[in-house]
């Protein structure tokens, strides 16, 4: 069964010479309301889009950071027994306190130095932008603006 909207009009070839006075006949306010739903609706998407971008983005950082955890937890627990190594070599020819000072203290100053070249990086760093959102609305403006002048 074809429903109504699914089916063609027939046009003569009159009526196919009326068409662009029809859409002639439409005010300037039902044109600009027209054009501001579309554009309302562009803005909806592309702000959708960048949400779904900004999601996935942050889904594979948050893998990432857990793996980055998980090899800090690892290579803490070995630092710790290379430091416990450090101590037990310095303590034959040191007595024990001075040689684990010793490695405390290298261990302070790698941590400090560590620490001054995270801050250093942390303020250079953006936050990621949605680049295909970003990419697509300037596409739309492009579209708009070369619409607008014709």
């Amino acid at each position: 069964m074809t429903r109504v909207t699914d089916r063609q009009p027939q046009h003569s070839e009159s009526s196919a010479r009326t068409e662009p006075v029809e859409h002639a006949e439409h005010s300037v306010g039902e044109l600009v309301n027209r054009a501001t739903e579309q554009l309302s609706q562009l803005i909806r998407d592309e702000l959708r889009l960048a949400g779904l971008e900004l999601a996935a983005k942050g889904k594979n950082a948050g893998r990432g950071g857990g793996l980055l955890g998980a090899a800090g937890a690892v290579a803490y627990a070995g630092l710790m027994a290379v430091a416990g190594t450090g101590v037990a070599a310095l303590s034959l020819a040191l007595p024990v306190w001075a040689a684990a000072l010793i490695i405390a203290v290298v261990l302070y100053a790698v941590a400090g130095v560590l620490a001054l070249a995270g801050r250093s990086r942390l303020a250079k760093a953006a936050p990621p932008l949605p680049e295909e959102a970003l990419g697509s609305v300037r596409a739309d403006v492009e579209e708009i603006k070369e619409r607008a002048h014709r």
